[in-house]
């Protein structure tokens, strides 16, 4: 009997990573996440997945981010009851993020109820926030580097990614055959992560390609980061960055503090991080220190280093403060979270910033943003944008091309084929003729929903 992979999601976009694997009558799902983005693709949450959740016999996380975890809630709640296995540094981030993207959805839904504006009566929640702490009873952690049995006969060894904490790709052993997930990559020279291990030998490779068509630029995040900031203090405007609670918060506050230190941005700039999960993962690296490239003292001035926004009043309350300022806020493509109160109020002054970190999906504010639009919808409402739009291509937790080249080729050996996943439908055509070209192996995108031998 062959292993089979069937691409339930990350197959021509970035989001909604799902890769079911199956073997001998038994089935095992690596990642769960949600789409994110275009209509037509967060339409995708709502739909059943061609298979029922108590078919499933074992989940396997790469990492802890919503477009590989966030679905899980549903999953559980829709009668998946085996466990879910990941690392310890995932399982504390889901802790985090889950929950909260639970109270999300709950929130969205009596948005729409309240001011009537969903074509369904009432709109509903995708999942709850008691729906994902139930979901996290079925967490069972695994250190790095030491193989398990998630099913009998199954093998599985998790590998630092250096994404974000606890990130790992994942080896799969079974049938005969050795199928190895990337997860998310990180950059080998990231701030604040140790970089990527070598990846092991493998028959079959899942290959993200986030940024596949593309190479990071030379110059680094404090020198993209230190100029924008100078002409923020200088004009006394209010920066506002959407950032990735997990992961993205912590790398743009170690510049700040980097900046300040250096002198190049006045050390009396203010800073706030205004998301209460960025802070709550903030403190998170001093548990896992072994996984980024930060000091103890690091950590602490990571912690200190901004003014920590908890409550809805203290967020609130940042509307009377006067610049010059730079307000940290989740979420980091604008979808959603705080960030949206501080856009709304801020982006019509050509004095202030919004200042962008990372990959913006299609169809996301933050992409509307990173395209130039000069006008952009919050809650219901035409907000207009006078604010200077800086996009940092420097700050960003995902491998480039040619980072994805070297860690393939890293392998030493051909592996059979290589599914390209995780990207666009452009970055993972580039990636692929990369690796067909350059390295001579045998590589395809995958359609969403199509099967395929490992």
């Amino acid at each position: 009997m062959n292993v089979n992979i069937t691409f339930l999601g990350g197959s021509g976009t970035v989001t909604g990573s799902k890769y079911l694997v199956r073997y001998n009558g038994k089935s095992l799902l690596v990642d769960c996440g949600l789409f994110q983005g275009y209509k037509q693709l967060r339409l995708r949450n709502w739909q059943p997945l061609p298979v029922t959740p108590h078919q499933i016999d074992a989940v396997v996380l790469t990492h802890a981010h919503l477009d590989h975890s966030g679905y899980l809630p549903l999953l559980a709640r829709d009668g998946y009851t085996h466990a879910i296995h990941c690392t310890p540094g995932t399982r504390d981030l889901c802790t985090i993020l889950l929950p909260d993207s639970g109270h999300l959805q709950e929130e969205d839904a009596a948005f729409l109820n309240r001011h009537q504006l969903s074509s369904h009566s009432p709109a509903l929640p995708l999942y709850t926030r008691l729906d994902a702490l139930h979901c996290l009873k079925q967490f069972q952690i695994h250190p790095f580097h030491k193989a398990f049995e998630p099913l009998p006969g199954w093998r599985v060894t998790f590998s630092p990614a250096g994404h974000i904490l606890g990130a790992a790709s994942v080896l799969l052993e079974v049938g005969g055959r050795r199928i190895l997930f990337s997860g998310d990559l990180g950059r080998p020279d990231d701030l604040l992560m140790n970089p990527p291990d070598a990846p092991p030998q493998a028959d079959t490779v899942l290959i993200e390609s986030t940024y596949g068509d593309r190479e990071h630029p030379p110059e680094g995040l404090l020198d993209e980061l230190g100029p924008a900031l100078q002409r923020l203090a200088a004009r006394g405007g209010i920066a506002v960055v959407p950032v990735f609670a997990v992961g993205r918060a912590q790398v743009v506050l170690h510049a700040i503090g980097l900046l300040k230190a250096q002198g190049v941005v006045p050390a009396s700039l203010k800073v706030f991080l205004d998301s209460p999960m960025a802070v709550s993962t903030t403190g998170l690296f001093q548990h896992h220190m072994q996984e980024h490239r930060l000091s103890g003292r690091e950590v602490q001035a990571l912690e200190h280093g901004a003014t920590m926004v908890q409550t809805t009043e203290q967020s609130k309350g940042l509307a009377r403060l006067h610049g010059p300022m730079v307000i940290l806020s989740a979420s980091g493509m604008a979808t959603g979270g705080r960030v949206l109160h501080h856009l709304a109020l801020h982006a019509g002054d050509h004095r202030n910033m919004i200042i962008l970190t990372g990959h913006q999906a299609p169809g996301t504010r933050g992409a509307r943003l990173a395209e130039g639009e000069k006008n952009i919808r919050i809650h219901g409402q035409d907000v207009a944008v006078r604010a200077e739009v800086v996009k940092l291509s420097s700050a960003s937790a995902h491998a480039d091309g040619n980072q994805l080249i070297t860690w393939l080729r890293s392998m030493g050996h051909a592996p059979d084929q290589v599914y390209v996943v995780h990207g666009e439908m452009d970055a993972a055509d580039r990636l692929r003729q990369r690796i067909e070209h350059e390295l001579r192996w045998r590589a395809s995108v995958p359609e969403h929903g199509s099967t395929c031998a490992a």
